[in-house]
């Protein structure tokens, strides 16, 4: 059983930036791929970034060049640099994984809010 802990979420304006973290319990993390979902309010769960054991990372298209996704394995932590902020970033960000080398996602954390005011 894995436990994610997401935090870093806050009020801020557009343009503005911040830095989400999720620390994971448990072994093995760094074999564990690492992923970050959002949630806006109406509209369905949708990826976001991801970095896997390996560290080679994957983004949407909707953040790619403003988000950073990272990891500090001796930390058991994966970070979401997000800079450039705008209103249609502002949702629930939520921090998953699966088994070791799984691409699967089987551990959710319980999300931290992110909202962006114009």
């Amino acid at each position: 059983q894995v436990q994610l802990v997401e935090s870093g979420g806050g009020l801020v304006q557009a343009g503005d930036s911040l830095r989400l973290s999720c620390v994971a319990s448990g072994r093995s993390f760094g074999t564990r791929n690492m992923a970050w979902f959002r949630q806006a309010p109406g509209k369905e769960r949708e990826f976001v970034a991801r970095i896997m054991w390996s560290t080679s990372t994957n983004y949407a298209d909707s953040v790619r060049g403003r988000f950073t996704i990272s990891r500090d394995n001796a930390k058991n932590t994966v970070y979401l640099q997000m800079n450039s902020l705008t209103s249609e970033d502002t949702a629930v960000y939520y921090c998953t994984t699966g088994g070791s080398y799984s691409v699967g996602y089987d551990y959710w954390g319980q999300g931290t809010q992110v909202t962006v005011s114009s």
